[in-house]
């Protein structure tokens, strides 16, 4: 028969890779140290240290480049497996224990061992045997042996720097076992290869595999052959029966072949408390032991392997995880089943951030968590709930009560898992309502009364009277407050707000406030005639008319007028007045304005006559009217003017030296109490002749009204 290739792999561990503890807030343990770290076969290296006190397990860490292996163990020594065959690694190594975990340990460098030669071998004739191999990464030489499968007779070893090598002089129809390895060029071995492979001597084998339940076989003239369709979980019977032109052999001796387990069925998932993940599953046929691995959307994996039909894992709050549940035995894993997801609920916003924006109005804004797809937002206050969905992570709840304190949860949602009803909520008491002003009382002005009432608990309240001559303001707890010292002649807006430890509320409605007018700052009497006088003032700001009132025993005169300045008739001379002025304003506020009193003129005197003193002196004589008045008399003639007072007392002046043969104008006058000489009295025209008796009464010509 002619020789046959097989092509053999060799069988190297896999890797766990395994969940990074998170450190606890107490003291970690002591960071270890590590004696040695060695690698005998391509996929792993192994790592040896001293026991850290406390230490529960440990983390080995394999590093190279990007690429980053851990391995979880008990204690040491450790192995890190799933590593590349040939490469050099920086291993650490951190402690665990109930308090955290330690700091990486100083690294220490490692090399995995060369890769194993892949075997291709065939029996060219039937006293030979050809291996061949593909080159080995890193590799300078190979080493080759040869042995009877029985391990009876002699081993030969053959080393080379080829990738081919015949053995010669072997048994016909002998199983021989081939093992090979390489070595680099520091002369260390790397895995071994090892295959078995029959010497020409029949023509035909037949391979039979025989289960309860099932027959399948092949054929071949080489010393393998294939036999496919085994069923997982099952136990064979194999037997080989060899044949040539001479006929066929009895069957070998069967073998039992145990195929590797089935994947494992009946997977359910349960997250029971939160954070906590248990994964149960139905045991199978052939499984001696199992490994659940459980894989997260951000990469990282975990697993665990139990001879138990269940495993717990740690979960975190808005993550998806990929499950797969593997069975193991002798002949290696088992298929693999259905890959289950499992996502958690959404994690909880924790920095909500509630901002009122007025009484009834408050926005709150968080940072958007894993795993949120929609946020709820709920304000509870009693039976009453105010809510809103959205997919940012911010909401405005409106339409609240003032002065009112509510229940605030947001809710997190995702379409897989639904809401997280485990989110904490928090307490906000709104901004205070708007108070309302009752009234606002004038009648003590300057001092002006606000009254409101009163909308909040436990509230202050400002009162605020704003307008063109300034800022005004008054605070009290309860309902009612005064504003002082307010300008006269002013308007203002009066508005009130409330304040509570949980804000301000919007103003009241604006309520006009406009003051008395102002008082003219000085007033003025003139005396017009014996019976009329002017009163003038300066204008009062915010009066639009005044009203002056002159009264004494006698009676009243009074005028109404929008000017500054007024007449007043009938007015009694030599008597004294109170003057009263009233400002008024615009909306007929009023300003009682009180002055000092007035006293009228004396009264002009009765009876001006004038008599001769000899032949240049004249007498002027009157008659004094009522009260007590100095006089002034004032002679106007041709030839000059010519004045005298009288004596206290005397109701006559004379004036001595005048030019006779004139016509004079006479005039006597009472003399204010300021030394004003007033003009408003009757003149009388005497003429004065040369002729006649030097004593007598001068002859009276006609009366002159006062200019």
């Amino acid at each position: 028969m002619a020789g046959r290739r097989v092509k053999c792999l060799s069988v190297i561990g896999f890797g766990l890779i395994c969940l990074k503890m998170v450190a606890s807030t107490k003291t970690a343990p002591e960071i270890p140290a590590i004696d040695q770290a060695y690698s005998k076969i391509s996929n792993s290296i192994t790592v040896e240290w001293a026991t850290v006190p406390g230490a529960t397990s440990y983390l080995l860490t394999a590093k190279d480049g990007n690429t980053v292996i851990e391995t979880m163990v008990a204690n040491s020594p450790g192995t890190v497996t799933g590593l590349k065959a040939a490469t050099s690694y920086q291993i650490t190594v951190r402690s665990i224990s109930p308090t955290g975990r330690s700091q990486a340990s100083p690294p220490k460098q490692a090399k995995t061992v060369l890769a194993a030669p892949i075997l291709q071998v065939s029996s060219p004739s039937p006293d030979s045997i050809l291996v061949q191999w593909e080159a080995v990464y890193m590799a300078i030489g190979f080493s080759v042996s040869i042995v009877r499968a029985n391990g009876l007779g002699r081993i030969w070893k053959e080393n080379t720097t080829n990738t081919a090598l015949t053995f010669t002089s072997l048994d016909a129809g002998t199983l021989y076992t081939i093992k090979a390895y390489a070595w680099n060029a520091n002369g260390t071995p790397g895995d071994d290869s090892t295959c078995n492979q029959r010497t020409k001597g029949a023509f035909n084998y037949t391979v039979m595999a025989l289960s309860d339940f099932s027959k399948l076989s092949c054929s071949t003239t080489f010393s393998s052959c294939t036999i496919s369709s085994l069923q997982c979980g099952t136990e064979y019977l194999i037997s080989v029966l060899a044949s040539n032109d001479a006929g066929s052999s009895g069957s070998t001796s069967a073998v039992t072949l145990k195929t590797v387990a089935c994947a494992p069925g009946g997977v359910t998932i349960q997250e029971a408390p939160p954070g906590h993940l248990s994964v149960a599953w139905s045991s199978v046929d052939l499984g001696d032991y199992y490994v659940a691995f459980v894989k997260s959307d951000d990469g990282l994996e975990v697993h665990c392997n139990t001879s138990l039909t269940q495993c717990n894992f740690l979960s975190e709050c808005g993550f998806t995880y990929f499950i797969s549940v593997f069975a193991y035995n002798k002949a290696g894993q088992s298929p693999l089943g259905d890959v289950f997801n499992y996502t958690t609920a959404p994690c909880c916003p924790s920095d909500i951030n509630p901002v009122l924006v007025s009484s009834d109005t408050v926005e709150i804004i968080w940072s958007p968590v894993r795993g949120a797809e929609l946020y709820e937002t709920k304000a509870v206050d009693g039976f009453k709930v105010v809510e809103c969905n959205d997919t940012a992570p911010a909401c405005t709840l409106s339409a609240l009560e003032c002065d009112t304190k509510y229940n605030i949860t947001v809710y997190s949602f995702s379409e897989v898992r639904g809401s997280n009803t485990s989110c904490t909520s928090r307490f906000i008491t709104t901004a205070p309502c708007s108070p309302e002003i009752k009234n606002v009382s004038k009648d003590a002005f300057p001092m002006i009364n606000v009254h409101w009432r009163p909308t909040n608990d436990e509230a202050t309240y400002t009162v605020t009277a704003r307008g063109e001559k300034g800022l005004h303001q008054c605070s009290s707890t309860g309902d009612s407050c005064t504003l002082g010292a307010l300008p006269c002649g002013a308007v203002f807006s009066v508005t009130a707000v409330a304040e509570t430890p949980a804000g301000r509320s919007l103003p009241s409605y604006s309520v006009p406030l406009e003051t008395v007018p102002c008082c003219p700052a000085g007033l003025t009497v003139t005396q017009v005639t014996q019976s009329v006088i002017n009163v003038s003032w300066t204008v009062g700001t915010g009066a639009q008319t005044y009203v002056t009132v002159l009264e004494s025993h006698t009676g009243q005169s009074k005028c109404h007028t929008h000017q500054n300045h007024c007449l007043l008739g009938c007015i009694t001379c030599g008597i004294n007045y109170t003057v009263a002025l009233k400002a008024i304003s615009a909306t007929g506020l009023t300003a009682d304005c009180a002055y000092q009193s007035y006293s009228s003129s004396a009264c002009c005197p009765l009876g001006v006559k004038l008599y001769r003193l000899g032949p240049n002196g004249i007498r002027i004589y009157w008659q004094a009217s009522r009260g007590s008045a100095n006089y002034s008399t004032d002679l106007y003639g041709s030839k000059g003017i010519f004045m005298c007072a009288p004596s206290a007392g005397l109701s006559f002046c004379d004036v001595t030296e005048i030019p006779c043969g004139d016509v004079y104008t006479v005039m006597v006058s009472p003399v204010a109490e300021t030394g004003l000489k007033l003009t408003f009295c009757p003149k009388k025209i005497y003429s004065v002749t040369c002729s006649g008796s030097t004593l007598g009464m001068v002859i009276y010509r006609g009366k002159r009204n006062a200019e």
